[in-house]
C-alpha cells in the first residue's frame, strides 16, 4: 500500500471515528437542555470534507510521493486536533450547539485562539493536499472553507453571545 493511499484511509477513518463521536457528545448535550444553532448549515460543512477526501482521491496518482515536511505538519495539526477534542471533551461536537449557561471554554487551546478547530481544519484542509502534490484541491477546498467557516463563526459567536446574556 502507497504513502498516499495509507494516508488517505487514516483520515477517512478519523473523519468517521470522529463523527460518531461527535454524533455521542451532540445526543448527550441535547439530553442535557442543548439546542442546535443553524442546522441547515452544517450539511455544507460535511459535503465540503467528503468532497475534499474524494477530491483527493481522484486527483492524486496513488503512487505520489509524498512532501515530507508537509506530512509533518499535517501530524502536527493532528496533535492540535486531539487538543481542542480533549479541551472540550463531551462538549465536542461537529455542530454548533449551545448549551444554556455553560461557560466558554477557556482552558487548552482556547487560551491561545478563540476558535482553535476551525484554525486547524484550515490547515488540514490546505497541507494534506499539499503532502502530495495537489495544488488545486488546496486552493478551491481552502476558499470553500473559509467561506463556510467566516460564516459560522459569525453565527457561533452570535448564540454564545446570546447564551451568555441569557
Amino acid at each position: 500500500m502507497s504513502v498516499f493511499v495509507a494516508v488517505l484511509a487514516a483520515v477517512a477513518v478519523q473523519r468517521g471515528g470522529e463523527l460518531a463521536l461527535a454524533e455521542a457528545n451532540t445526543r448527550r448535550l441535547r439530553a442535557c437542555g442543548a439546542h442546535e444553532v443553524d442546522p441547515g448549515g452544517y450539511k455544507w460543512f460535511v459535503l465540503l470534507h467528503a468532497g475534499w477526501l474524494v477530491a483527493l482521491a481522484a486527483t492524486v496518482p496513488p503512487s505520489a510521493s509524498p512532501v515530507w515536511p508537509w506530512l509533518a505538519v499535517y501530524a502536527a495539526l493532528q496533535l492540535g486536533r486531539v487538543w481542542v477534542i480533549a479541551t472540550l471533551g463531551r462538549r465536542w461536537t461537529t455542530r454548533v450547539i449551545v448549551l444554556p449557561g455553560a461557560p466558554l471554554m477557556q482552558g487548552g487551546p482556547y487560551r491561545l485562539l478563540r476558535h482553535p478547530n476551525y484554525a486547524i481544519v484550515a490547515g488540514e484542509i490546505a497541507v494534506l493536499p499539499l503532502a502530495f502534490g495537489a495544488v488545486g484541491v488546496a486552493l478551491s477546498f481552502s476558499l470553500g472553507n473559509l467561506l463556510l467557516t467566516v460564516r459560522r463563526i459569525m453565527i457561533e459567536d452570535q448564540a454564545l453571545a446570546q447564551n451568555r446574556t441569557a
